[in-house]
């Protein structure tokens, strides 16, 4: 067949999806000319965009020398792993790019990990040789460092290797980009050295799907891909859902991909990455075979989450006045729809509320984030690890933390991460940099990340990765820290903020509304501190000489959803609106907090 189905896979920012940019312009891809014109085209998202990474998994196709290559660009973050895991299926081989300078990093070895379990082999391509103090033959040997580590067999181990400047468009076998011309040849060994699908066309159908979107007009659309057999448009199917349930279906619509859009078409063959449309309640995982002789195809096996989040309605006292869907049905709503496309995702309700599960902070945080500019309004609680009971004992999800700091501060966050009783690993220093590897609990991770960016005065990079579950290890005694809460319901005034900034470091400037149990900043000692930010200063007709020269008003901390989510305690909620991101107290009257402690502190 004329076909090969590779998946592009990397550490997040180490050029993939530039990468797949330069081979749709260079293969002269049919596109519109306001994309063409784009970076990033396959960043279509507005989130990807603007944080410079890949989140959901995209299709693509180019013609190269009469065959046509399918194109799977895939997350490098392994919190969206479940997207990785279901769209390597696709795939019939990999094009694994490693950053030049950084060598192989913790996703990609996720990444990676993933490729080999299903068996495929990979084209390694060392990308941004251009890059100031690249070392391509470092990151070639700790390409091959991390095969070996990860198990790979000697097929896998015999990967060809090409030396690229993604954003440049050239690659090449030799690491000399002024030797380069352009990206041919590292086409022509996709040709070469990506076998073509393996389906027979003459067999009974086989169809599963891999990932899902909307069209306003033909309703659910399923990519993945067609093992074997033949699909049509108007062909009767037997569609089998995960639990082994069958009922008859017909396929309305089907489609394939051309550049970067889908074509409707009337038939394809095995081999072919489709879309199919019109079979009512496919979901993703399920099979669409032959009725009259059905083959199933094995479940698609994701791994469990490892964190979770209470979500639930707005209550305070803005609730309402922000968001264009703030009820509880609007809010369930939403979330039984993502379990349709997120399988790595899980949805339970308790009372009005609704625990969220995912495989990780930033997974829910994108999710919060989405749903945000979706118009949602609704708050959410604190990040906590999932426990698990394994032969009788409770057990709790650890991860490998990866931190890259200068040498110099390089002590401190070791002294930090073993307060929270991570374990170190491995350190190394390279080129005035310190590499860290710890292995510590999930949960202590929470909250660290705003640690580490003022400890590092921003320089720190951490990277995370799962572990897997170990013994509970008992609570963890962490330096505790308080919130600067708001006194009264108002609207915050430059002399109150001047007074409250004494307390601390503030998350808001003046003119802003703000309520009774909401957190405006971060008390510079242990335990909550209330203040009145809104208090005026009481005018009079004296004035002494340089009254107010003094006084100067330091610029408040600006608190993004990340950060909120990093920061809030266990007795503290991010209230989400389309407009603002606020921090507040679980219980807002400050007398019933009193009562709340006052009774935690009383003998039994």
């Amino acid at each position: 067949m004329n076909i090969r189905n590779i998946a592009i896979i990397a550490h997040v920012d180490h050029g993939k999806t530039t990468l797949v940019d330069t081979l749709l312009k260079q293969s002269s891809t049919k596109m519109k000319s306001e994309v063409a014109a784009q970076e990033r085209i396959m960043d279509s998202n507005d989130i990807e965009r603007e944080r410079g990474i890949t989140i959901f998994s995209k299709n693509a196709s180019i013609v190269w020398k009469g065959t046509k290559i399918n194109i799977i660009d895939t997350p490098g973050h392994a919190d969206f792993g479940g997207e990785v895991e279901r769209v390597l299926t696709m795939a019939d081989g990999v094009l694994l790019l490693v950053d030049a300078k950084e060598g192989p990093m913790p996703q990609t070895r996720f990444v990676l990990k993933k490729a080999l379990e299903q068996g495929h082999k990979a084209i390694v391509v060392i990308n941004k040789i251009d890059k100031k103090d690249a070392r391509p033959e470092h990151a070639l040997n700790a390409t091959f460092d991390l095969f070996v580590d990860l198990g790979a067999t000697d097929q896998q181990l015999d990967f060809q290797v090409f030396y690229a400047s993604a954003i440049v468009g050239k690659a090449g076998r030799g690491e000399k980009l002024e030797e380069m011309t352009d990206m041919s040849p590292l086409l022509d060994a996709i040709l070469e050295y990506v076998h073509p699908p393996v389906g027979d066309p003459a067999k009974a159908t086989q169809f599963m799907g891999v990932s899902l979107a909307y069209d306003s007009f033909k309703g659910k659309i399923v990519t993945g891909k067609l093992y074997q057999g033949t699909l049509k448009s108007g062909q009767n199917l037997l569609h089998i859902l995960r639990d082994g349930t069958r009922k008859n279906a017909t396929l309305s619509y089907l489609f394939t991909f051309e550049g970067l859009e889908r074509i409707e078409v009337e038939q394809a063959n095995a081999g072919e990455i489709v879309a199919v449309a019109g079979v009512e309640g496919l979901n993703i995982g399920e099979t669409l075979t032959d009725p009259q002789d059905p083959q199933p195809l094995p479940p698609l096996s994701i791994e469990e989450p490892t964190v979770k989040m209470t979500f639930g309605v707005n209550t305070s006292p803005f609730g309402g006045k922000e968001g264009e869907f703030s009820t509880s049905r609007q809010l369930k709503e939403r979330l039984m729809r993502e379990l349709e496309t997120d399988v790595a995702l899980r949805v339970v309700q308790e009372g009005d509320q609704y625990v969220v599960s995912g495989r990780g902070e930033l997974h829910l945080a994108i999710f919060i984030e989405r749903m945000r500019r979706e118009g949602y309004e609704f708050q959410v609680s604190r990040p906590q690890a999932i426990m698990k009971t394994i032969d009788g004992k409770l057990n709790e999800p650890f991860e490998h933390l990866y931190i890259d700091v200068p040498e110099v501060q390089g002590g401190v966050v070791i002294q930090k991460i073993g307060a929270r009783r991570g374990e170190l690993k491995n350190m190394t220093t390279d080129m005035g940099n310190t590499h860290l590897h710890f292995v510590l609990p999930t949960r202590a991770l929470f909250g660290y990340h705003n640690e580490l960016m003022i400890d590092t005065k921003g320089l720190g990079v951490m990277n995370t990765l799962f572990e897997g579950y170990h013994p509970y290890i008992g609570d963890l005694e962490l330096h505790g820290r308080g919130s600067l809460v708001a006194f009264e319901f108002g609207e915050s005034n430059l002399y109150g903020l001047l007074n409250a900034q004494e307390r601390g470091v503030l998350f808001i400037g003046p003119g802003i509304p703000v309520y009774e149990g909401m957190v405006v900043g971060e008390n510079a000692r242990e335990g909550d501190l209330e203040v009145n930010v809104c208090k005026t200063k009481q005018l009079s007709n004296m004035r002494s000489k340089g009254e107010g020269v003094q006084e100067h008003f330091d610029t408040p901390r600006t608190m993004g959803l990340e950060d909120a989510l990093d920061y809030i305690g266990d007795d503290e909620l991010v209230e989400v609106t389309p407009k603002n991101i606020r921090i507040r107290k679980q219980i807002l009257s400050s007398l019933e907090r009193k009562r709340q402690t006052r009774a935690a502190s009383r003998p039994a």
